[in-house]
């Protein structure tokens, strides 16, 4: 990944006192270091749990008034090179200080890369903190070591410029939501002009919420929906790794190669509302199987967020209790009484 422009910037920062700035005055040099934290960073990124949308427009910011993202308009003057790296990123790390004045106590080095993969680019910037650990010296003896925390990251931000500027998605933005700082969360989205367009959950589960309807309505074999709820887990899971989004078309191509538009044309004809490009939360996928049993000439299979719903389970008396029976069992099962 051709890393085109980086730097960093510390934020020192204790307690109540306002933050220091420690900018740099020049990008990094490459160097097969900065390669390969890029690497780790890139990672561990994509294993946060993240929100994702695209820059406020004037009229169109998260409060409702008008006014455009100012990072975007900084980006814009850099991209057509009216601005350079140093200057955005000064003035983008000043910012990012008064925002810990106001809802952490922490320091941390602002790290900013404008990177190349393939054809795409990409802007990313990530808060990084270090922790105290250990090494061992020349001497085979043990030394107090200082490393950097690539998974502790406080805030962070990933921009497909490419996708951006063509001006075809609204989901080209991505930013790390921590848990439990809602007014930290806000007033980093604030910072980076940035309107939450799509629901990575919810999105996710509807598209599995529209893989078992699939499944029951095209009353696959056992073996066959367990081959293909695990394509789909296993593709959905590599885009998650790569940050990349769940491409409908390409999944429905997996899923069956004879028939590769049947499962993208049952999503549209029943109008599930999903986008053509969904962003995958893998902590839902994690929660998705399929629980599956045969004895004494009954099998039973169905997906896991159906219980409790749809499949109740009565432990105390030993019985599963099915409230929604399969159309084309209800048929079979007429007249049999």
């Amino acid at each position: 990944m051709p890393i085109l422009n980086a730097i960093v910037h510390r934020i020192e920062k204790s307690g109540d006192t306002p933050a220091r700035l420690l900018p740099a005055s020049a990008p990094l040099p490459e160097s097969e270091a900065l390669e390969a934290m890029l690497e780790g960073l890139t990672r561990a990124y994509h294993a946060k749990n993240k929100a994702w949308g695209h820059f406020a427009e004037s009229g169109q910011d998260d409060e409702g008034d008008a006014g455009a993202s100012a990072l975007a308009a900084e980006l814009t003057a850099y991209l057509e090179e009216q601005r350079d790296f140093v200057a955005l990123t000064r003035d983008l790390v000043e910012r990012l200080a008064r925002l810990l004045d106001a809802h952490l106590s922490v320091s941390g080095d602002l790290m900013v890369l404008d990177t190349r993969y393939g054809d795409a680019r990409f802007l990313t910037l990530a808060l990084l903190h270090h922790r105290e650990g250990f090494a061992i010296d020349d001497d085979l003896q043990p030394t107090p070591a200082r490393q950097l925390n690539l998974t502790h990251m406080s805030l962070a931000a990933r921009l497909d410029i490419s996708q951006w500027q063509r001006g075809d998605s609204r989901q080209y933005l991505s930013w790390t939501r921590e848990r439990g700082g809602k007014a930290l969360a806000e007033g980093f989205a604030a910072l980076l002009g940035a309107v939450e367009g799509v629901d990575a959950p919810g999105e996710t589960r509807t598209l599995l919420k529209a893989f078992s309807d699939y499944v029951e309505q095209e009353d696959l074999p056992e073996e066959s929906s367990r081959e293909k709820t695990e394509t789909l887990v296993d593709y959905a899971s590599e885009q998650a790794s790569r940050g990349e989004p769940i491409t409908l078309e390409e999944l429905s191509g997996l899923l069956d190669e004879q028939q590769p538009k049947a499962f993208y044309d049952h999503i549209r004809n029943a109008d599930y509302g999903l986008s053509p490009e969904i962003p995958p939360d893998r902590k839902t996928l994690n929660q998705f199987k399929r629980f599956t049993g045969r004895a004494g000439g009954v099998s039973i299979s169905f997906d896991s967020h159906l219980l409790g719903s749809s499949v109740e389970y009565d432990e105390t008396g030993d019985r599963l209790i099915i409230k929604q029976v399969p159309k084309q069992l209800k048929e079979q099962l007429k007249g049999q009484g």
